[in-house]
């Protein structure tokens, strides 16, 4: 077992954990199916998969301002939401969705991170700490 931690700067405060689930692609939150938070988004690397109370790390957002609060409104009133986001590239919307939602979430993330990162990785975002600790078995 390895265990590493970054350090990044919060979006929303909070702490979040879950295991890794990791997107080089941008995310549109509306395209997530709100009961069971899985990605329906079709020929997307996430497609399938369930971003519930996972920690989703993200490369960007995509979509208007209308469709991400929804969708994400949608799968965190239904308990689907991700844990705690980390985005690599953070934008306006993508951002003020988080916030809104109050879901933990950081960026500026020291940039080994991005290639240390494994789906299934044990990951702590502490946002109001600055830190993000990922651990490998």
């Amino acid at each position: 077992m390895s265990v590493k931690t970054f350090k990044c700067e919060a979006i929303a405060v909070g702490k979040g954990e879950g295991p890794a689930l990791v997107s080089d692609e941008a995310i549109c939150f509306y395209l997530v199916e709100p009961d069971t938070g899985t990605m329906i988004e079709q020929r997307h690397v996430l497609e399938g998969r369930s971003l519930a109370h996972t920690a989703l790390v993200a490369h960007a957002g995509k979509g208007s301002s209308v469709v991400q609060m929804d969708g994400l409104f949608k799968i965190a009133m239904k308990g689907k939401a991700p844990a705690a986001v980390i985005l690599r590239n953070p934008d306006p919307v993508f951002v003020s969705a988080l916030l809104v939602m109050e879901i933990p979430s950081v960026y500026n993330v020291d940039e080994e991170f991005y290639s240390y990162v494994r789906d299934g990785d044990s990951v702590v975002v502490d946002a109001d700490g600055g830190t993000i600790t990922v651990e490998r078995r």
